[in-house]
C-alpha cells in the first residue's frame, strides 16, 4: 500500500471539530434572513431595467404602508461578499426609496445556470416587459439550459436526453408559450446596437421608435451598418418599413451594403407616403462639407430652391 503524502492528509476544520452533521446539514438549508440592502448587490447582466414608472410608485406606496410582503430571493455572492441578488429588485428598490436599511431575504445555494433559470421566470411573466428585456432574458436561459444540459453551446439546439428528446430551444418555446421562431426573433433583438435597442423598446427621449419586425432584420447586419441606418434615421426623420429592412439584410449578406445605399433605400417612396424626390449621395457630395448629415444637405438644397423660385417670380413679373 502506498505511503500517503503529508498533502493528502485533511486537517480537520473549525466545523468538524464543534459541529455536529445534523448542524452541517441545518447550514445548507435555505433560510430567511434580514440583510443590510447595501450588502445585496445585482444580478450579473440583469435584463430586465428597474423603471421609476407608474407601477413603481404603486409598489413604493404599498411598501411604505405594508412593508416588504414576499420577500426578495438572494444567494451568497459567488465572490464571497455578500449576497447576489435573484428576484426582487423592484421590491428592494421600493425598500430603498422608503429608506428602508434591511430587508427579509430568502438565502439559498444556487449554481449561476440554477440561478440565471430562476432570475428570468421570476420576471419574464411581469407586465410591460420590454421586447429587448424579453430577448436578453431569453437568451440568458437558454444558454443557461444548454449548458445544463452538457451540451456544447454552438450545438445547443440537438436533441438531449434529459429533455425527454426535445431540444432546449423547443423546451424553452412551451414554457413560454411562444413558437421556436418567436423566441428566435425576439433573441435577435440581442445583437442590435444601443441606439436601435432604444428605438424598438420605444424609450428614446426624442420618440423616435421602430417596429419589432423591421428590428429583427436590421439586427443581422454589422455594427457599422447599423450606426449608418441610425444616422440616417436621425438625419431624416424616418424608419425603415420592413421591406426595406429585409433588402437591407439581403444586400449586407452579399457586400453589397454601404452608406449610399442605405440612404438610397431609407428615402425611397413607401406605399403610404407621398411622392419624393431623391438624389444618390455621390451625386451631391461633392458639393457639401463632409461632416454634413443627410438631413443637412436637404435643408441647404430646399432654401436654394426657394432662392431660385424667388428670383424666377421677380423676373416673370417684369
Amino acid at each position: 500500500m502506498p505511503k500517503k503524502s503529508i498533502n493528502d492528509i485533511r486537517v480537520p476544520t473549525y466545523d468538524d471539530l464543534f459541529t455536529n452533521e445534523e448542524q452541517r446539514q441545518e447550514a445548507k438549508l435555505e433560510k430567511i434572513m434580514e440583510i443590510p440592502v447595501e450588502d445585496i448587490q445585482e444580478f450579473k447582466n440583469h435584463p430586465f431595467r428597474v423603471r421609476n414608472d407608474e407601477q413603481m410608485s404603486e409598489l413604493v406606496k404599498s411598501v411604505s404602508a405594508n412593508g416588504i410582503l414576499v420577500p426578495v430571493l438572494v444567494r451568497p455572492h459567488p465572490n464571497g461578499h455578500g449576497y447576489e441578488m435573484i428576484s426582487g429588485h423592484r421590491r428592494m428598490n421600493a425598500a430603498m426609496v422608503n429608506g428602508q436599511e434591511k430587508i427579509q431575504a430568502i438565502v439559498r445555494e444556487l449554481t449561476d445556470d440554477q440561478a440565471t433559470i430562476i432570475m428570468v421566470d421570476s420576471n419574464i411573466q411581469r407586465e410591460n416587459i420590454l421586447p429587448t428585456e424579453r430577448g436578453f432574458a431569453y437568451k440568458m436561459k437558454l444558454d443557461a439550459m444548454i449548458r445544463q444540459s452538457g451540451r456544447p453551446k454552438d450545438n445547443g439546439s440537438q436533441v438531449g436526453n434529459h429533455l425527454k428528446g426535445k431540444k432546449s430551444i423547443e423546451v424553452l418555446a412551451e414554457e413560454e408559450r411562444k413558437s421556436k421562431n418567436q423566441i428566435h426573433r425576439f433573441i435577435r433583438l440581442t445583437e442590435l446596437i444601443e441606439p436601435l435597442r432604444d428605438m424598438v423598446d420605444g424609450i428614446r427621449s426624442d420618440g423616435k421608435k421602430i417596429a419589432f419586425n423591421p428590428a429583427v432584420e436590421l439586427s443581422y447586419l454589422s455594427k457599422e451598418n447599423q450606426q449608418l441606418v441610425v444616422k440616417n434615421i436621425e438625419g431624416l426623420d424616418l424608419t425603415p418599413s420592413h421591406a426595406q429592412a429585409i433588402r437591407m439584410k439581403e444586400l449586407s449578406r452579399e457586400n453589397r451594403l454601404d452608406e449610399n445605399v442605405i440612404y438610397s433605400i431609407m428615402t425611397e417612396e413607401k406605399a403610404n407616403q407621398k411622392e419624393k424626390l431623391s438624389f444618390k449621395m455621390e451625386d451631391i457630395n461633392e458639393y457639401f462639407p463632409k461632416n454634413y448629415t443627410p438631413r443637412e444637405k436637404s435643408e441647404v438644397i430646399l432654401k436654394l430652391l426657394k432662392g431660385w423660385a424667388k428670383r424666377r417670380n421677380k423676373e416673370q413679373e417684369r
